[in-house]
């Protein structure tokens, strides 16, 4: 039988695996080079089709999602880690 704190954890990953990740931030100029920039450090070339950008109604933010192949936790860390550094990100998903 399961405890009710097995029950309530967050599903393992598996890795490798596609792992998309979602950037927020103020409409800046070259905010998607930046992020991307900061995700290929530790991913290293990201395919376009695996990138997509969507600015807010009147175009004051901005979301970057990239789906990358992840290899484990530590990396994500790294990734979220250097994300949340660049001063126009608001939230990193």
């Amino acid at each position: 039988m399961e405890s009710d704190r097995e029950v309530l954890e967050r599903p393992k990953i598996e890795f490798p695996c596609l792992y998309p990740i979602k950037i927020i931030g103020h409409s800046v100029e070259n905010f998607k080079g930046m992020v991307i920039s900061q995700v290929e450090r530790h991913t290293g070339p990201i395919d376009p089709e695996l990138i997509a950008v969507k600015k807010s109604r009147e175009s004051n933010y901005i979301s970057v999602n990239i789906t990358i192949a992840a290899t484990g936790k530590e990396q994500l860390g790294k990734i979220f880690e250097d994300l949340k550094k660049i001063k126009s990100v608001k939230m990193v998903l």
